[in-house]
């Protein structure tokens, strides 16, 4: 009998041990996280800066009212404190500072808790303009904050007393890597009801998506056949990611490679921001000590070593030249008890996470059948939504046309500024200062929430004229084309249809129609 449960309880060890060692985190590889986690910040506040009128100040096309009515409503945001631009320009100031306080690791946990706070607060100020990218980055923020990002290589190191831990596991470490595969698995059971991923048409229907794709997509659409390749592999990838926690090792650092290596081509060639930067910045995380081991070999052969060796003693000296600082308080508190709190908050949420793989492949319902359902169908949401391009792209490619009328009869495009036409432009993704762009007009395209469009005319009326003259009356357009697998590279070929959204006044008179141009 003693002989059975010493056989039992070495099964459960060897089991334990088996899968700690799949979940755990290298602590150099949580450092490359942070610093990209900052860094991916602070090139998002320098990206919505180009837009900062537009979409973050009353004066643009997104006020406060608009965005209090955009779900999710009446969700307190920093941002929401004050309407003066101003304001809202010292708050991107703190926003980056804080961002380059977690890219250097100091008071790291801290930093990461307000870095959140500041992320969920700009998403929420213009919700129109989010994307899948913005969803994914908030969850890792998220999950980061349960963990020790200032471990190495950061000033929170350089000032700890003792040596660094090699790993970081338990709960949370599962849960950040659960959260990417989950991305990853969610979005290939959604592919999985359309053929067109399983025969690679898919991607030869991604990348004949103009008003979207950039780049190098010429270079890659050129050869259909090895695209259509390409599109297969990656929805097998997505239903093998879970691939990234059974392998070890080099085979594990080869499959997070080959991860990297697709998202850096979605990155040139299809123009949905930084999903593919924020992609990468979570698959690293399944980096284990072989990669740095081999890394170090690596270094040691072509003698890039000793430089590393040598900016690493400077970076040291840097952080210890920084003050620590008296301890804070409430981290003090936390530090003591967030121990348990992880341990009851990750149990929990990992629940949900897991019931949310489930129903996305419709093994449970995830319906709210009672309160304790519906307090958790926000998250469930949020982990079964991942649809990127799912179950199948869309097919058309879209046109906005803003119309306008001068008092003298004279026409112009005011939103590409160009003369008013109903012939597309060579790409159709320069319609599009920023990426964001295309998102805030989809918004317009469904009215969605109520006012967007009269917004966009209000703007329009105020800030854009015809040649010398003001703009007198409005009508939004959105010219559709439908993309196929035989049209994908000969736009000339494609079916178009013209939708009229609806037409304004600039001057408090009755609306009129400005007639679009035949093409």
């Amino acid at each position: 009998m003693r002989r059975d449960r010493n056989d039992h309880w070495a099964m459960v060890s060897a089991f334990r041990s088996t899968v700690d060692g799949r979940l755990e985190i290298d602590t150099r590889t949580l450092a490359v996280f942070r610093i990209a986690l900052g860094l991916l910040v602070i090139a998002d506040l320098v990206l919505r800066a180009r837009n900062f009128e537009l979409f973050y100040t009353e004066a643009g096309v997104v006020p406060q009212s608009l965005a209090l009515a955009a779900p999710p409503a009446d969700v307190a945001s920093i941002y929401f404190i004050s309407t003066d631009p101003s304001v809202t320009a010292g708050l991107f100031v703190i926003h980056g500072l804080l961002a380059f306080s977690l890219l250097v690791g100091y008071r790291a946990r801290l930093s990461t808790v307000l870095v959140a706070v500041f992320v969920v607060s700009l998403d929420l100020r213009n919700p129109l303009v989010l994307s899948y990218a913005d969803t994914l980055f908030m969850w890792l923020l998220f999950w980061a904050i349960f963990l020790p990002l200032g471990e190495r290589w950061s000033i929170d190191a350089v000032h700890a007393i003792g040596p660094p831990r090699e790993t970081v596991g338990g709960l949370p470490a599962a849960l950040i890597l659960l959260q990417v595969l989950t991305v990853y698995v969610v979005n290939g059971i959604h592919k999985t009801a359309s053929e067109l991923w399983a025969s690679g048409e898919a991607a030869v229907l991604v990348m004949g998506l103009d008003d979207m794709t950039f780049l190098a997509v010429d270079v890659v659409a050129s050869f259909p056949q090895l695209l259509a390749v390409g599109g297969q592999i990656w929805y097998g990838m997505l239903l093998g990611s879970w691939f990234l926690i059974v392998l070890r090792g080099r085979s594990r650092t080869a499959l997070v490679a080959v991860f990297v290596v697709a998202h850096l081509s979605f990155a040139v060639t299809v123009r949905i921001g930084a999903f593919g930067f924020v992609s990468i910045t979570g698959v690293i995380l399944f980096l284990q000590a072989s990669f740095w081991s081999d890394l170090r070999r690596l270094l040691e052969r072509v003698g890039g070593l000793e430089t590393l060796s040598s900016l690493s003693s400077h970076a040291e000296d840097a952080a210890a030249s920084v003050p620590r600082g008296p301890r804070v308080d409430v981290c003090s508190a936390f530090a003591r008890y967030h121990r348990p709190m992880v341990g009851l908050l990750a149990g929990v949420i990992g629940l949900i996470v897991v019931l949310s793989v489930l129903s996305a492949g419709g093994v449970v319902d995830n319906q709210p059948a009672d309160d304790l359902e519906a307090a958790t169908t926000a998250v469930v949401d949020h982990q079964t939504e991942w649809s990127i391009f799912a179950p199948e792209p869309r097919r058309t490619a879209r046109q906005y046309v803003v119309a306008a009328e001068s008092p003298t009869g004279a026409h112009w495009d005011i939103h590409t500024d160009r003369e008013l036409t109903a012939d597309r432009p060579p790409e159709l993704q320069t319609q599009f200062a920023t990426y964001r762009e295309r998102f805030y007009f989809s918004s317009v395209r469904h009215d969605s929430p109520e006012g967007t469009q009269q917004l966009l005319a209000d703007y329009y009326c105020e800030t854009a004229t015809v040649g010398d003259e003001p703009s007198e009356y409005l009508t939004l357009y959105v010219l559709e084309e439908s993309v196929t697998t035989q049209t994908a590279r000969t736009p000339e070929d494609r079916d178009r249809t013209v939708h009229e959204l609806e037409s304004y006044s600039c001057t408090g008179q009755p609306p009129q129609r400005v007639e679009l141009p035949t093409a």
